[in-house]
């Protein structure tokens, strides 16, 4: 028996990504793709790689004879949508927007996606948080730190995403003429991700009261997030690679490397690579994630292979290219 999903806002670079994967996913039959703006319209009208791929076609109306039920849309339309319909008790929700990532938000039902950190809550839950791109990459450089206790003084990070974590919609700061060859900061110590990234630390660690210090920017590149983090530390290099093992051994899609890390080794996969460095007092951790799989689509397909007790690699063992 197949696992059938539901897709709510199919149009979109996450609706997309997320089509890309479970087209191809061998225990998943995609019941619907909704989405008003595209209604009647083949799929692969608006993602045109999906060609041969599948001849389904948007719809408007909903159906709830499914299993799960991704939200792919905006941020305060989740809630709008569940709001406005009533979806059935026993169809599980992966809400990729940060409607309800916070505590304050989600009350006891949801539980915060991030399988490196929630792992056996999530293959219980019936509603999913999916986390933001930023928050998963800074996360993955900072929970091994924080479940010691180790982040006892200010965090400085800087990340740079690339243009499809902006979504589709059109903006100044999103023309190709205005991105390419262009690099710039926006939201600097304000954005709206540091928040789920703190409730995750003081899960870990009750005790953390630290400052997070958050550049982030505006990459020329499609996709991917690179962070990079630093923090005084009493660890050796060798203890601090050793910890990060430890922490991420049972966790098939971080990986720990011991060489320097680009966007090319984990973009277009659920990757996630981790670098540790020492430099005097300073532990500089890197971060690398494909902003809409790790950090989006392919979490959230992750997430639901937990839920549904399979494999959690299933339909995600995707590879990077070279060039």
């Amino acid at each position: 028996m197949k696992v059938r999903a539901g897709i709510i806002g199919g149009a979109g670079y996450t609706g997309g990504e997320m089509l890309r994967l479970l087209v191809n996913h061998p225990a998943v039959t995609i019941a619907f793709v909704n989405s008003t703006s595209n209604q009647g319209n083949l799929i692969t009208d608006v993602h045109t790689d999906l060609l041969g791929d599948t001849d389904l076609r948007f719809t408007g109306e909903l159906s709830f004879d499914i299993d799960v039920l991704f939200l792919c849309v905006g941020h305060g339309d989740a809630k709008k949508f569940l709001d406005a319909n009533l979806v059935p008790a026993g169809i599980k929700i992966i809400d990729l927007s940060q409607d309800f990532r916070l505590a304050a938000n989600a009350a006891e039902k949801w539980i915060y996606g991030l399988p490196e950190l929630n792992r056996e809550r999530i293959k219980t839950a019936a509603y999913i948080a999916n986390p933001g791109c930023f928050a998963t990459c800074i996360q993955l450089a900072l929970l091994p730190l924080a479940a010691k206790g180790l982040i006892q003084n200010e965090v400085h990070i800087n990340a740079t995403t690339g243009s499809t974590g902006a979504g589709q919609s059109l903006s100044a700061t999103t023309h190709f003429s205005w991105r390419n060859n262009n690099l710039s900061v926006y939201k600097a110590f304000d954005h709206q991700h540091l928040n789920e990234i703190g409730e995750s630390l003081l899960q870990l660690d009750p005790a953390f009261d630290t400052v997070l210090n958050f550049i982030p920017q505006r990459g020329d590149f499609t996709r991917g997030i690179l962070a990079a983090a630093y923090v005084e530390s009493d660890l050796s290099a060798e203890e601090a690679e050793r910890l990060y093992e430890d922490f991420y051994a049972e966790h098939p899609f971080t990986q720990v490397s011991k060489k320097e890390i680009n966007l090319k080794q984990v973009v277009n996969t659920n990757k996630a690579f981790v670098h540790v460095e020492k430099h005097g007092n300073k532990l500089l951790i890197i971060s690398i994630i494909d902003n809409l799989l790790k950090g989006a689509s392919g979490q959230a397909v992750q997430n639901m292979n937990l839920m549904f007790g399979l494999d959690e690699q299933q339909g995600l063992r995707l590879k990077a290219t070279a060039f």
